[in-house]
């Protein structure tokens, strides 16, 4: 069996294309191995967008109380937050020091900004060596990750596999996992959900916000009467990834029959939304009320993901020739 390994940034709170495409099949691919899988909240990364400090800490709370909202049981698995785990950033500097310049200014997180390069950051250049470093810290084999992330695997494996060839075999080469189904989820606007869009489905929050937000969907100017395609709206390529198959049957009917307006489906859609995550929307207001108890969890995972990372990073010291294993006191 295969250790897992996924983490989602902390620059927001997850809607429901992270939850769909990220933190339900990661948990679920957790579940179906044997060993215990790895899952932390990369508040490092998102410093590269974040300055508020409270801002962070309560983007930090809200991803936590998600994941385990959503079913991540921290008893079996293990659960942290990133920066809680200072061994991710020693591991980082090594494998900068064998990362070649092109291929993070190939990088698409990079490339995105490169046309304004006053706003790129060093941290936002060399985040897929953090984004490495999180991986490899932990051997993990097996990483959920969406589309956008299928780049920063690759480089993943380049940078451990020129460790292996350089230092010895010390780290193994991780497999990505793909959904395709929900690959690409599309948000209000038409295009791919993000936050970075503002175009999200706040699924765990307040119910009057949601169906704000689902009447907010674009759709085109079809009369009601006229038939539709069902592939091109939005609407319903949404209601299909959530409701149960015959339901979305149903609705592929009726639109191709016409008489079926857009607001009908957006109330259906709100109306599947609201059944389908209504334990989880109890359950993140339950871990939301009382920050100490999703606190206690976190730091109890940092202690397991720390005596992992030390015996890497031990492993990683010597194979480069630091072969102090302790760090130096200062007199």
């Amino acid at each position: 069996m295969s250790r897992v390994l996924t983490g989602i940034q902390s620059s927001g709170k997850p809607h429901l294309g992270n939850l769909l495409g990220a933190i339900s099949p990661a948990i679920e691919l957790a579940e179906s191995q044997s060993e215990p899988a790895y899952f932390f909240i990369a508040d490092l990364h998102a410093l590269t967008s974040i300055r508020d400090p409270s801002q962070l800490q309560g983007n930090t709370y809200a991803v936590g109380a998600t994941w385990l909202a959503c079913g991540l049981n921290p008893d079996k698995h293990v659960f942290f937050r990133q920066s809680d785990v200072p061994e991710v950033t020693e591991l980082a500097w090594y494998l900068s020091c064998l990362t070649p310049y092109p291929m993070l200014a190939n990088s698409h997180s990079f490339k995105e900004k490169s046309a304004n390069l006053a706003e790129v950051s060093a941290g936002l250049f060399t985040y897929p060596v953090l984004m490495a470093a999180d991986i490899l810290l932990y051997q993990a084999e097996l990483v959920p990750v969406g589309k956008d992330q299928k780049q920063h695997l690759e480089i993943t494996r380049d940078i451990a596999g020129a460790f292996n060839r350089t230092y010895g075999e010390t780290f193994k080469l991780p497999e990505p996992v793909f959904r395709e189904e929900v690959m690409v989820l599309p948000g209000i606007d038409g295009r791919k959900m993000s936050k970075s869009y503002d175009n999200t489905l706040d699924v765990l929050g307040d119910l009057d916000e949601l169906h704000k937000r689902v009447k907010r969907i674009v759709t085109d100017p079809t009369p009601v009467a006229a038939p539709k395609d069902p592939e091109k709206c939005t609407v319903f390529r949404l209601y299909a990834s959530v409701a149960p198959a015959a339901a979305v049957e149903e609705m592929r009917q009726r639109y191709l029959a016409g008489g079926y307006g857009y607001g009908q489906a957006k109330e259906a859609l709100f109306e599947a939304l609201r059944e389908r995550f209504a334990p989880q929307r109890e359950a993140y207001r339950e871990w939301r009320s009382d920050p100490s108890a999703l606190e206690r969890v976190l730091q109890i995972g940092a202690e397991k993901a720390r005596s992992t990372a030390v015996q890497t990073l031990g492993r990683v010291r010597q194979a480069i020739g630091l072969l102090s294993l302790s760090k130096p006191t200062l007199s």
